[in-house]
């Protein structure tokens, strides 16, 4: 059959080729490449090479190339569709059944990707036409001249409900298909569709082969709510599998040998200004799996260069938990912290260039941020506080799947815990130079690990069922985000794009959604009881009070008594499970209505893949205990 692109790229994207032919041949490393004897030939010369950045292997002894489909057709004798299917399972991606509606959906995708092709271009002319003028402003004053701006091809969205839906329609677009885009707002409290970028800086985001196919907004008036806006999930974006300025990093990656991610899009461009043409960034949230798998496509020690600040060092150590089940040889990560709190935009403007390749140069290896990391979370005072240090350490190097990697990691760490042990004054750290991370002293608060996977004890769907009260006619999942918002006003403030933007399973609750940004941006200081009032004057008084007695215990973090720290961790996190788990509901639906008119051993074998992904996630739930005390 024949396959769609975007499922062959996912497949390549997931798995480096390195990993694939590895398994079959014995690589050695080879500055950016990889290289073995030949499998086609016999040698004693190595003379087969394999380039992860470039996703290709290339034999010269007998002349062979390609990627990992041709490898596995080559080596193994397989025609494409049983190299794609045997690929595909070891990526776990669950690739479509063959019918008329595959076709179909990627029809649908082509020309969606002329739709945001269009809607990028009518957003250029935008910031250069009249209404552009403030937008010129804002990008002048963070000296984004015009040849930046043609670069990245930056835009401007007019404040006017239906511009932008007003023009595509004049060019033939369909409302469905802007809705399908995610250009266009629909919802059952909204009679017409109406643009969701207004009055915004605008910032395509490209694929790994330049075609748009999101944006972010930057609001130009502060009493927008969401500072920045990004497109919601389509059927050409997923935000956590793509970064921003991918497809232009990634020659200038290969080229330098490694990646550097910052945390925002104005952050990228100012490192491409200064020379670091090999920068990405997330696109509004936590570095993911698949985003880290991708920067190691591009180089195998991608730099995270983030704030030196307390969210900088938040997000630094996400980061870490997220990566230590992957890393291996030629596969892990370096910190860059940048001094005095500043983004890469403050210090090239306040610094220069020369200033950001001083930061960019003084990397960290992973190994010392989980040292810094662990050691700086609590005093070294006690037999029992130095033991929990320690077990901490250890708990660490049992998250690395890679069994010789771990044991290095083991003995380079007990190392360090022999050292510090043996040292006087081992409690008093001394304070890290500007840029890297302090400590206050034994009474300074402490800075938790924020690995989730480190909490053992978790509870599964039937028991959460079990914990609710008979008021509970919402999913406990929905109830904790909303209530969990309205409790602690400020994740409300920092992460209002992420609520609206959340599937809920009730028209009450997403509407109850949307009136909570709109009372925290009306509201001076959105307080709890503030917000209450302001929700029962819009007329949603009995959801409140429905919610409220269905929160489910379990949920701590959602109360009013959680530490803000702690309970925007979990909100994040069970957002994040929340959009995972409906997303697989509504694939699950799909195939569920395409076995209903030809069932097929395909598809069946995809509605189980798709069944026990949800069974692991359902159950998985959040962890129980509360991530510690001390948090700010």
């Amino acid at each position: 059959m024949r396959y769609p692109p975007s499922i062959l790229d996912e497949i390549r994207a997931r798995l480096p080729i390195s990993t694939v032919i590895g398994k079959r041949v014995k690589l050695i490393k080879s500055g950016r490449e990889w290289k073995g004897l030949s499998p086609f030939n016999s040698e004693k010369t190595p003379s087969f090479f394999v380039n992860d950045e470039k996703s290709r292997f290339f034999d010269f002894s007998s002349g062979k190339d390609g990627d990992i489909f041709n490898f596995l057709m080559e080596a193994e004798g397989l025609s494409f569709p049983e190299a794609v299917e045997r690929l595909a399972e070891e990526a776990g991606v669950t690739l479509p059944v063959a019918s008329a509606e595959s076709e179909r959906q990627e029809a649908v995708r082509a020309g969606l990707h002329e739709v945001m092709d269009m809607a990028a271009a009518f957003f250029e002319v935008n910031l250069h036409g009249k209404a552009g003028g403030e937008a010129r402003r804002y990008l002048a004053g963070r000296d984004l001249d015009a040849d930046v701006q043609a670069s990245f091809r930056l835009g401007y969205a007019a404040p006017d409900r239906f511009a932008l839906r007003d023009h595509l329609a004049s060019k033939g677009v369909a409302a469905r298909d802007m809705i399908e885009a995610g250009l266009l707002i629909e919802h059952e409290d909204v009679a017409v569709p109406y643009d969701r970028f207004r009055d915004r800086v605008m910032f395509p985001i490209t694929d790994l082969r330049g075609r748009v196919i999101a944006f972010g907004g930057r609001a130009l008036s502060k009493e927008v709510q969401a500072k920045y806006l990004n497109s919601p999930e389509t059927p050409l974006f997923h935000k956590g599998a793509n970064l921003y300025n991918q497809h232009r990093a990634r020659k200038a990656a290969h080229d330098k040998g490694f990646v550097i991610a910052v945390e925002g899009y104005v952050d990228v461009i100012a490192m491409v200004r200064a020379g670091f043409a090999n920068t990405v960034a997330p696109l509004g949230t936590a570095l993911t799996e698949d985003q880290l798998r991708l920067m190691w496509r591009m180089g195998g020690e991608p730099v995270l260069c983030f704030d030196g600040d307390k969210a900088g060092q938040r997000a630094a150590f996400r980061a870490i938990d997220v990566a230590l089940p992957e890393i291996g040889a030629g596969r892990t990560l370096r910190f860059a912290f940048l001094p005095g709190g500043q983004d890469p935009d403050d210090l090239l403007r306040t610094a220069g260039a020369s200033a950001l390749a001083a930061v960019v140069a003084q990397v960290q290896p992973l190994v010392e941020v989980i040292w810094t990391r662990e050691h700086d979370r609590a005093p070294l005072d006690t037999p029992e506080h130095r033991a929990d240090f320690e077990r901490r350490l250890h708990g660490v190097v049992r998250m690395i799947g890679d069994e010789t990697l771990r044991k290095h990691y083991r003995a380079a760490l007990d190392e360090r815990l022999a050292a510090l042990f043996r040292a006087p004054g081992r409690e008093a750290r001394p304070r890290q130079t500007a840029g890297r991370f302090q400590r206050g002293g034994r009474g300074a608060p402490m800075t938790p690990s924020l690995s989730l996977a480190s909490a053992p004890v978790q509870i599964s769907a039937s028991l959460r069922s079990a914990l609710f009260g008979a008021e509970a006619n919402y999913p406990a999942r929905e109830v904790a985000l909303l209530v969990g918002a309205i409790n602690h006003p400020d994740i409300l403030q920092r992460h209002a794009e992420m609520l609206v933007g959340l599937p809920f399973s009730a028209a009450p609750l997403a509407r109850l959604a949307h009136v909570l940004v709109d009372c925290v941006s009306a509201l001076d200081q959105p307080e709890p009881d503030r917000l209450r009032e302001a929700i029962r004057a819009r007329g949603l008084g009995p959801e409140l009070e429905r919610m409220d007695k269905a929160l489910n215990h379990a949920d701590w973090w959602a109360r009013p008594e959680a530490a803000l720290f702690d309970a925007e961790i979990a909100w994040m996190q069970a957002a994040d499970l929340h959009h995972k788990v409906r997303t697989l509901h509504k694939e699950l639906r799909e195939i569920e209505a395409e076995c209903g008119r030809e069932a097929s051993e395909s598809s069946l074998q995809r509605l189980n893949a798709v069944r026990n992904r949800l069974t692991v996630l359902e159950d998985g739930g959040l962890p129980v205990e509360k991530f510690g005390p001390g948090s700010d």
